[in-house]
């Protein structure tokens, strides 16, 4: 046990230190022979995963092999390709519960909402256009979920704190629902989006205390990750 926890914990630092410098495929490769959940969580704390927390992935352990992490790779690393041609689409990589390359796409709320509002405007409908026909109906096999992110920007005239969190929490929510629902008006199938959910000002990515991060911490992200049905057809083989 002293020797596996070494070995994941060796190679984790690896795949921090090269991160980049390889591209998903060579991740995967190295991670689907890596052990699964164990390794994924190492290396999802030291380099990957969402701000929120929330464990995203298929989480089937060790199940996949090295094979399969390699054709995954290979996968995640067009559908960034495609993400990074979207407009106003911040794409990185991030890594999910299984240990296995995604990515991340990232748009800015002050491009998608006008401020207060969960009402799309044109110029992210453009966006969410591109998103959606180039990124996710093409690769109908990769899962997504969808968080809303606030600052922590009190409401006029509420003084309390819990009740402007909560506040700030319902809207994230309508606005990570607002680009679920037009995502799926353009075709997405709906059963792709995995999970849709509002952390208002919890998760915050820079600091509340200037307007340049409060720019930052309002944001909607959208996760790219193998889906159980794309981990299965890589280990097959089949993964196209």
């Amino acid at each position: 046990m002293k020797n596996l926890k070494f070995g994941a914990i060796a190679l984790s630092a690896l795949l921090v230190f090269s991160s980049c410098n390889m591209n998903n495929t060579t991740k995967g490769g190295l991670i689907g022979g890596g052990g699964g959940a164990l390794l994924g969580g190492i290396v999802g704390n030291l380099i990957g995963g969402n701000a929120g927390g929330t464990v995203l992935g298929a989480a089937i352990g060790g199940a996949i092999g090295t094979g399969a992490g390699v054709l995954i790779g290979k996968k995640m690393d067009k559908a960034k390709a495609a993400a990074q041609a979207v407009a106003n689409a911040q794409v990185t990589d991030w890594t999910d519960a299984n240990g296995l390359q995604g990515v991340k796409v990232t748009f800015d709320s002050g491009i998608l909402f006008a401020s207060g509002s969960s009402t799309l405007q044109q110029s992210a409908k453009n966006s969410l256009n591109q998103f959606a026909n180039n990124v996710l109906k093409p690769n109908a096999d990769i899962a997504v979920a969808i968080q809303g992110h606030t600052d922590n920007t009190g409401f006029k005239g509420v003084t309390s704190a819990e009740e402007n969190a909560s506040r700030n929490q319902a809207l994230s929510l309508q606005r990570a629902q607002a680009v679920q629902y037009y995502l799926t008006s353009l075709g997405v199938t709906p059963t792709q989006i995995r999970t849709v959910e509002g952390l208002g000002q919890m998760a915050p990515i820079a600091d509340n205390s200037t307007a340049a991060g409060k720019q930052q911490n309002r944001r909607v992200e959208v996760y790219l990750y193998a889906s159980e049905a794309m981990i299965n057809a890589a280990n097959n083989g089949t993964l196209q």
